[in-house]
């Protein structure tokens, strides 16, 4: 695989002097797909790297057996604070730009900073028919598909949308897999998590579910944790849209701790679930986790992930434990799922478990890291995808 990306857009908000960027990676069959990501700071080194770990969250995913067509990699970014009043006008403005690019070769949705209904309106004013549209192509029969991943994106369980569970599913597997490949599951394993939004929340939920204690979770304004375990769903019920925890409504034996606590308080299991290169050489002496899962894309950066290998701490790599919320978007439109929260539970833990299991087999016979082994895997489907489709 090339690493050098097929495309690359800078583009400079006529407004407010932002920038923002979109990298291509590669198509597949003429489409690339990445979701659209906003925070003060992104920069085209980021928007590259994310861009071409969606060709590997792909490639990963690949099974020649379902409908599901495998598509290239790609991401957008803009350098803008998502709290700002001016955030939807910077957004439209972006898309607007980027409008050809979408029509034909760049499929997208929500990422940090973004959530789906902001962008889904915003298709909707400048004409789109949708930030997924240029997949229609290689659709079947597009009412069909497009009518499934619509009443799919209408379902709720407890209070939060089946396209928000899945993903964080998708990361609670690839960690209760992980615990059970070091032979560290049990009840007393505790875990931290770095970001309470979309991602972060829905994780919580499920590793809570699952008898892990939550002892610790950060928003921007800081740390809540409690040694005995944190009520998720008081907490989940007392966020804002971008993961913000009101702390008017904590529980007794929750503690309030600076946001650069995260990683002081003690846990088995760590999950960075918000921003990008949190954790570097520096901080990462802190860490005692024995398990590393990267719900955030490029949480850990690479200096810090050798550093993590060598204490003998793993790292599942982003491109894995996060890939479930872009699988399901495609089997849902293609077919392999249908509408229905307990099959695309079930398709997920599935395709999590096998996933992690496979990857951690290669990783301890060939003395590979996690991310070594993930890579390995990821290239051979890339191979056998360019063989059927070029």
């Amino acid at each position: 695989m090339t690493d050098t990306a097929l495309l690359e857009v800078a583009w400079t908000d006529p407004v407010t002097g932002c920038r923002g960027y979109l990298v291509i990676d590669r198509l597949v069959r003429g489409v690339a797909s990445g979701g659209l990501r906003m925070r003060r700071g992104c920069s085209l080194f980021e928007v590259r790297g994310l861009a071409r770990g969606m060709t590997l969250k792909e490639g990963l995913n690949y099974d020649p057996d379902g409908r599901y067509v495998p598509l290239g990699g790609a991401k957008g970014g803009i350098d803008f604070d998502p709290y700002d009043d001016r955030a939807r006008d910077v957004v439209a403005r972006y898309l607007h730009a980027m409008r050809p690019l979408i029509e034909r070769y760049w499929t997208m949705g929500e990422d940090l900073g973004l959530r789906q209904d902001v962008i889904d309106g915003v298709i909707a004013e400048i004409g789109l028919l949708s930030p997924v549209q240029a997949i229609y192509p290689l659709l079947d029969d597009r009412e069909a598909a497009t009518a499934r991943l619509a009443d799919a994106c209408r379902i709720e369980v407890g209070g939060l949308g089946l396209d928000e569970l899945v993903g964080g599913l998708g990361v609670a597997q690839a960690t209760l897999t992980g615990l059970e490949m070091l032979g560290l599951e049990n009840e007393d394993n505790r875990v931290v998590l770095q970001g309470f939004g979309a991602m972060g929340g829905a994780t919580a939920r499920f590793l809570a579910d699952a008898g892990l204690r939550v002892v610790g979770v950060s928003d921007v304004r800081g740390v809540v944790a409690n040694p005995a375990g944190l009520d998720v769903e008081n907490l989940l019920r007392h966020r804002d849209r971008f993961g913000g925890i009101d702390r008017d409504n904590l529980k007794p034996g929750d503690e309030l701790l600076p946001p650069e606590a995260w990683l002081d308080v003690p846990a088995e299991v760590l999950v960075p679930a918000a921003i990008s290169y949190c954790v570097d050489s520096d901080n990462q002496a802190k860490i005692g986790a024995q398990l590393i899962v990267e719900a955030a894309n490029l949480p850990v950066t690479p200096d810090a992930e050798e550093l993590l290998d060598a204490r003998g701490i793993r790292v599942v790599p982003d491109f894995v434990a996060n890939s479930a919320t872009n699988s399901w978007w495609w089997w849902t439109l293609f077919g392999d799922v249908a509408a229905d929260a307990e099959e695309a539970f079930g398709k997920v833990r599935a395709r999590m478990r096998a996933l992690v299991t496979a990857i951690f087999e290669v990783a301890t016979l060939d003395g590979l890291s996690l991310r070594a082994a993930a890579l390995q895997l990821s290239e051979s489907n890339l191979k056998a995808i360019q063989a059927r489709f070029g």
